[in-house]
């Protein structure tokens, strides 16, 4: 195998590899966990397709299945509202759902932007 391939096949083995370490935890495969949130208002189309729509109760989560019903807690204050996972994200480290402006509204993060939440999947 001449040096190139023996760099591309050692990038895929570790690739692979790191996918394994990436999957979601067993709390995550239980369906539930707790982290960091944030809200985002966009109009753009989500991961699934869909339009963002700030005004509608939805979520966007890294691997749970489109269309799974979750209810998220703000930890700080005991609020609970129930989003529907539309998109993919977010992407920032301790962050483990990001929340549409109305759902941010309903658990009362919106002047804050984050929060320390944690949420349960009730179906998928």
């Amino acid at each position: 195998m001449k040096p190139a391939n023996i760099k591309t096949a050692a990038a895929a083995v570790l690739f692979t590899v790191g996918m394994g370490l990436v999957s979601a935890s067993d709390s995550q495969a239980a369906g539930s966990a707790c982290g960091g949130a944030s809200w985002y208002a966009l109009t753009s189309k989500t991961a699934s397709g869909e339009r963002m729509n700030a005004a509608r109760l939805t979520a966007a989560h890294r691997n749970l299945k489109f269309g799974t019903k979750v209810a998220v807690t703000n930890k700080r204050n005991g609020k609970t509202v129930v989003v529907r996972i539309n998109d993919r994200g977010p992407f920032i480290r301790g962050r483990v759902l990001d929340l549409s402006k109305a759902a941010a509204s309903q658990i009362g993060m919106i002047r804050s932007g984050t929060a320390s939440i944690c949420y349960q999947v009730i179906n998928s």
